[in-house]
């Protein structure tokens, strides 16, 4: 059965401008007044509470080798990875509503504590950022992956000594655009990379591609994470990073339809209440996870 827990953080993102923080922590609860909370429960779901985050503070200077809210974030990763290997532990199914990508960094923790997971990174982007490729890392959201598969600054990467959270060769990405700069050396890193092109055009042969990359015999599960913006503008402008090119909701619910059911958890990242003041793609987000994961953890 599914345990619903929030992660409110914003922690991971860039402030959008000056004096002001990312909406998207806002996003577990506008996603209860939408009606998911509400719509879990009455299936037996239950309520697992809030990890809250520290304070965001915006203090990233460059060349210091730390990506902003560095502290706040390890703390908030752990105390997440407690709660949700708390969950696991009972043999309920977490579903964690973000807040930021950066969310990934604890559910690494959790199931790395456990034994050795595999990964579904769905996402508009690689989030492939990393010291080895870039003098600008500075936001985790924009560089969760590469923090999950070991590549970051240990910091980040290698909290408990549990590094790399995901092996490369157990995780797979899904839905980036076919411009991402990081798309050429992520497909020289995991043995799956779909692009949201591939994923359209042949979704058959991309459900096939995870399946065959997370369902190893030596592993005890897989995760699922979903960045919102793996969606189209045309669908869901409620993000910080809109990109043309994605899926429609459909895409989305038939592959987290046949995904969920042999998942151990997923957590649900990047909508921004901010960016939607009618509610209307709160709804939108409700709907593909009532409709794609309400099977999560083999219920």
């Amino acid at each position: 059965m599914i345990s619903i827990l929030a992660a409110p953080s914003n922690l991971g993102l860039r402030p959008p401008r000056k004096t002001s923080v990312p909406g998207c922590a806002k996003a577990p609860e506008a996603l209860r007044e939408a009606g998911l909370h509400a719509r879990l429960l009455s299936g037996g779901a239950e309520d697992a509470g809030v990890v809250i985050p520290g304070r965001y503070v915006d203090d990233w200077v460059a060349g210091q080798g730390r990506v902003r809210n560095q502290d706040a974030l390890i703390d908030h990763a752990t105390r997440l990875a407690d709660r949700v290997g708390g969950i696991v532990d009972r043999g309920r199914a977490p579903l964690i509503l973000g807040g930021d990508c950066s969310v990934l960094v604890g559910v690494g923790v959790a199931l790395a504590r456990r034994g050795r997971y595999g990964l579904v990174h769905i996402d508009g982007h690689t989030d492939f950022r990393h010291p080895g490729n870039s003098d600008r890392c500075a936001s985790l959201a924009g560089e969760d992956l590469a923090a999950a598969v070991g590549l970051h600054w240990e910091a980040i990467s290698d909290i408990e000594g549990l590094a790399p959270y995901f092996a490369p060769e157990h995780t797979v990405h899904a839905g980036c655009r076919d411009d991402d700069a990081a798309l050429d050396e992520l497909r020289g890193t995991l043995p799956a990379v779909i692009s949201a092109r591939q994923w359209i055009d042949d979704p058959a042969g991309a459900l096939n591609a995870i399946r065959q990359t997370v369902t190893a015999r030596d592993l005890d599960g897989y995760w699922l994470h979903l960045d919102v913006d793996v969606l189209d503008p045309e669908f869901m402008p409620a993000v910080d990073s809109p990109d043309p090119g994605g899926l429609n909701p459909q895409h989305l619910v038939t592959l987290l339809g046949e995904l969920a059911t042999d998942a151990v958890g997923a957590d649900v990242c990047i909508y921004d209440p901010d960016l939607d003041p009618d509610g209307q793609y709160g709804r939108l987000v409700t709907t593909i996870i009532t409709d794609g994961l309400t099977g999560l953890g083999g219920e």
